[in-house]
């Protein structure tokens, strides 16, 4: 977000293309709010066993799932270098994980 047009990580505007951003500024207030703030409160639900913290960690793993498909929708696929890949196969699992524990938990309480 400090860098919107690629000052500090050299990307180049024209990855953009097609898409409805302009700049990185956007797409990087997007990314930190979703995949950099949610997976904090994420931690901290889990740290204080909240019983909203498997919704809360199967949440952003859907949002990373999200995120993955909108960037290969708009900018392609990649896996050089294996980012892509390897950012979808930890959503699925955050997904899976939390979902999981959401059962697990709720069958315990019963």
């Amino acid at each position: 977000m400090l860098g919107p047009r690629g000052e500090i990580i050299p990307l180049p505007l024209s990855a953009l293309a097609g898409s409805p951003f302009e700049t990185y500024f956007v797409p990087g207030l997007i990314l930190f709010c979703a995949l950099g703030l949610a997976p904090l409160v994420a931690v901290a639900l889990a740290r204080r066993r909240h019983p909203l913290a498997p919704l809360a960690a199967a949440a952003v793993g859907v949002a990373l799932l999200i995120w993955m498909g909108v960037e290969i929708a708009i900018v392609g696929y990649s896996n050089h270098p294996p980012l892509q890949p390897l950012y979808l196969l930890l959503g699925a699992a955050l997904t899976a994980l939390g979902l999981g524990w959401r059962a697990a938990s709720s069958s315990s309480t019963r």
